[in-house]
């Protein structure tokens, strides 16, 4: 399993935010995570990274049960791309260096770098393209053309887990289409790493994602493959009121109903 979370609860105090989860990824598998906002899907990542630990339950990560092992080695394994994290980065930095400090897992770039690096930042920003950024300041780029760069930055370290924590938030819609364009592209290339990917949009989990694990109020509510889980009948249920599914190339776009 690349990850294989057994009926975990987290109580904070008196409160229980997470209540008897359990949640595995297989190999091969590409997961999206949909949730309302306060669903828990952020705390359910800081499990996954072991920076919060369940009350109950077990967490196993890449084959390794927490407590059975060194969390900042595998954190290494492990790349989370955020909004939160764009802010922390500095705005003059050239973007071929924002992308190479993921290597190091740094903000900025202290560490000695070698051609090799060089090469493998150009060729991620070209994967999810980006290369004609090369060269800019950091503060020039687009809040689309950052979460690119995140991206980027975050597989530099040849992560075997690529978490994308809402990545879409604040883009517009050609913006959004760019950036999950080339997460498509991202997936399809050899060796690419799992992928979970965070949002409270179903027309944004692409077909590339083969899974989708429903989260509300703590509580994983529904899992399983995207065109299962993805039906007007589960989703009404999940949101708590009547909706109708449209699918269009693929995709789920979901409406009020009338």
């Amino acid at each position: 399993m690349i990850i294989d979370i057994e009926h975990i609860t987290w109580r904070s105090g008196e409160l229980t935010l997470m209540e008897d989860v359990n949640w595995q990824v297989k190999p091969g598998e590409h997961w999206a995570l949909l949730g309302l906002n306060g669903s828990g899907k952020t705390t359910l990542l800081n499990i996954v990274n072991g920076y919060i630990w369940p009350s109950e339950g077990s967490v196993r990560v890449l084959g390794h049960l927490f407590g059975e092992v060194d969390l900042r080695e595998l954190r290494k394994s492990i790349g989370w791309v955020s909004n939160s994290f764009q802010e922390r980065l500095y705005a003059s930095d050239r973007t071929q260096h924002i992308v190479i400090s993921g290597k190091h897992a740094t903000i900025g770039l202290y560490d000695k770098t070698s051609d090799e690096d060089y090469e493998r930042a150009r060729e991620l920003m070209a994967t999810l393209r980006c290369a004609h950024l090369w060269d800019r300041e950091y503060r020039t780029c687009s809040q689309g053309e950052k979460q690119k760069l995140l991206i980027a930055r975050a597989l530099m370290a040849d992560p075997r887990i690529l978490i994308l924590d809402e990545p879409c938030n604040g883009l517009d819609i050609f913006s959004r289409e760019r950036l999950l364009e080339s997460i498509a592209e991202l997936v399809s290339q050899p060796n690419a790493p799992t992928l979970i990917y965070v949002t409270h949009h179903t027309e944004e989990i692409l077909p590339v994602f083969s899974h989708v694990l429903l989260m509300r109020r703590g509580e994983a509510v529904g899992s399983g493959k995207t065109e299962d889980i993805l039906t007007a009948e589960n989703l009404s249920r999940f949101f708590e009121s009547p909706v109708v599914v449209d699918k269009h190339g693929e995709r789920f776009y979901i409406r009020v109903s009338e």
